[in-house]
């Protein structure tokens, strides 16, 4: 029966949460069951079903409740079924089915556009005088992903451990990201330097290890929409925001090569990378640019003989 064997997944998920699961993946498949559970009540008026009677309907009809009843967007709507395709693919490996209901299935994530920070903003942010400390503590564990493109949870994971000394006798980042697992390693700017430093002593540094004292997930993104409207800025601050911020107007914007932002990332491939490069419109146009100067030259050139 499938609800058993979902069970098992997520209970196996979670005897391994923090090791190779973060809190976040299991929640998503504790979602995805409870959709499951609700989808067989909807459908077909039962609590349960032989894993061996899940065919391709079954697949696009999980899809159409997820659009419909959950009014779940394209893209949530993709990743549960996406979730439920581990299942079945346990039950494959086991031999309990034998033809796979994912077969043709081709649904597919649309593309978000992904907030951050432009120059000025970030500009703002960084050299606004916040007097209160839980304020200025945020904004500066904020301003420290923006400069490592850190996530939350990688930045909150920090300890003294992870500063090491680079191949260029720098203090670098040697860190892996918890979604991933994937390698991480980032020279550490002035600016995130300098923040480190700041917190060295902080009571909650010292007491748990911590490189920073970085609240909640909950707490900061509360907290970051108090300081965009204390620096004048209309865009929604989430933690998240940091990180995008990193990937286009601190190091794409700047020059720094595709390939390197996707390591400094731990990114698995650098197509995940080229979302980002694909909404810096300055970025093309400062390389076009570039380009009519040296169109320009060579015309020049060809003009004096």
């Amino acid at each position: 029966m499938l609800i058993p064997i979902f069970q098992e997944h997520n209970d196996r998920m979670e005897a391994l949460l923090g090791k190779e699961y973060a809190k976040g993946t299991l929640t998503r498949y504790k979602t995805c069951m409870s959709h499951i559970k609700e989808f067989l009540k909807w459908k077909f008026n039962v609590s349960d079903i032989e894993i061996t009677e899940i065919d391709h309907a079954f697949i696009y009809d999980f899809e159409f409740f997820l659009r419909t009843e959950k009014s779940c967007a394209n893209n949530s709507a993709v990743k549960y079924v996406k979730n439920f395709g581990k299942i079945i693919r346990i039950c494959l490996a086991n031999k309990w089915m034998i033809h796979d209901p994912f077969l043709g299935y081709n649904s597919k994530f649309v593309e978000v556009n992904r907030g951050f920070l432009d120059e000025d903003e970030l500009s703002r942010l960084q050299n606004k005088e916040l007097k209160i400390e839980r304020i200025a503590l945020v904004r500066d564990v904020f301003l420290f992903s923006c400069y490592t493109g850190l996530s939350f949870i990688d930045a909150w994971n920090l300890t003294k451990d992870n500063i090491g000394i680079g191949i260029d006798g720098n203090k670098w980042i040697f860190t892996a990201r918890q979604k991933t697992k994937i390698a991480s390693h980032i020279p550490l700017l002035p600016i995130a330097e300098d923040i480190i430093k700041k917190y060295a002593k902080h009571p909650m540094c010292v007491i748990s290890g911590k490189l920073l004292p970085v609240l909640s997930n909950q707490k900061m993104n509360a907290y970051l929409k108090e300081i965009a409207d204390l620096c004048e800025i209309t865009k929604e601050l989430t933690f998240h925001i940091a990180r995008h911020t990193f990937a286009t107007t601190v190091t794409l914007s700047n020059g720094v090569p595709i390939e390197s932002v996707s390591k400094m990332l731990g990114h698995k491939s650098i197509k995940t990378t080229q979302h980002y490069a694909k909404i810096l419109d300055k970025k093309v146009s400062e390389d076009m640019k570039l380009l009519k100067d040296r169109l320009q030259i060579n015309n020049k050139k060809k003009a004096l003989g």
